[in-house]
């Protein structure tokens, strides 16, 4: 007995230090950041477009389109992982289509993310964006590098977390529910809308908070897709002459994208690092708030389905 209590002792004294190794670690990366990375900032850094090939000026279109691209990923990744997952857990059982689909997601899940960024070249960019122009006769219009497709590559590269954890969270719903629900007289469906679904919401979105801060922060797949090396130009389109709207066939700038042309391919590494860091703090920070919203969005909904 008393050996026994001494490996668990042993064995939590190490789960203990290895979690406080990590948050070290990670405490000590953001403050290295935040130290380096602060005194960049201010409203013209974050307001104002770069200048004198990268060396001065600010990031507000690398923001801007990291945003869009966010949104557009979104909103391509979302229904589409949901209904996936509620497929696979109340409609396609346990058989070999079952099987089938949950391998290939666990090898989706694993695939590099510059493989992902080649995929959307050859599948979003050469076959269905040429495919378009030549049916619609637009010239070279979908077949080019454009948001719409880094959207499409990066909706693919987060469709594994989000089916995974949706798939989890639908499976958390005790089976009950859904037996007293058929008993109430409640079709499939209705029984999926009106009671599995709102009780499964905030796992819902826990995983769509974890693949907008993948996706956020993913420079391969935008590497071939649509990102520019230097375009102060934001990609918007007016309708009507009057009203502002994102165009999704232009390029854009993203941070991740910049930082690594800042560190890469600037032609004064030294002159530029202070705009690194000055990038990578904007997008932790624009990666947080984009996280804090999702977390209090999720808060709401635990507190909603409490109190019901």
């Amino acid at each position: 007995m008393n050996r026994r209590k001494l490996v668990g002792q042993f064995c939590e004294s190490l789960c203990r230090g290895a979690a406080f190794l990590v948050l070290t670690v990670l405490f000590f990366i953001l403050g290295f950041i935040l130290m380096k990375g602060i005194g960049v900032i201010n409203w013209t850094f974050l307001s104002a477009p770069p200048t004198d090939g990268m060396t001065k000026g600010g990031i507000f279109p690398a923001i801007f389109g990291t945003i869009a691209l966010t949104f557009f990923m979104i909103v391509m990744a979302l229904p589409l992982g949901v209904a996936s997952a509620i497929y696979l857990n109340e409609y396609a059982g346990t058989g070999r289509a079952y099987r089938v689909i949950r391998a290939g997601i666990n090898n989706l899940a694993g695939v590099p993310s510059i493989v992902f960024g080649l995929f959307g070249v050859g599948f979003f960019i050469l076959f269905v964006g040429r495919q378009l122009d030549r049916v619609l006769q637009t010239g070279l219009l979908f077949g080019q590098p454009a948001m719409l497709w880094a959207g499409a590559t990066l909706a693919v590269l987060v469709l594994p977390v989000i089916i995974v954890s949706t798939d989890e969270a639908l499976k958390a719903v005790p089976q009950s529910m859904r037996e007293a629900a058929y008993a109430l007289g409640a079709t499939r469906w209705q029984m999926i809308r009106r009671v599995v679904l709102p009780q499964s919401l905030p796992g819902i979105l826990t995983g769509s908070i974890l693949s907008i801060s993948r996706g956020a922060g993913e420079t391969a797949p935008v590497l071939f897709t649509g990102a520019a090396y230097f375009l102060p130009k934001l990609p918007v389109v007016k309708l009507w002459g009057t009203i502002p709207m994102v165009n999704p066939m232009e390029q854009f700038m993203q941070l991740a994208y910049h930082i690594f042309i800042l560190s890469t391919q600037s032609t004064n590494v030294q002159l530029t690092r202070p705009l690194q860091y000055g990038t990578a703090l904007v997008l932790l920070v624009l990666t947080f708030m984009l996280n804090l919203g999702g977390i209090l969005l999720r808060a709401r909904f635990r507190k909603q389905r409490r109190r019901g």
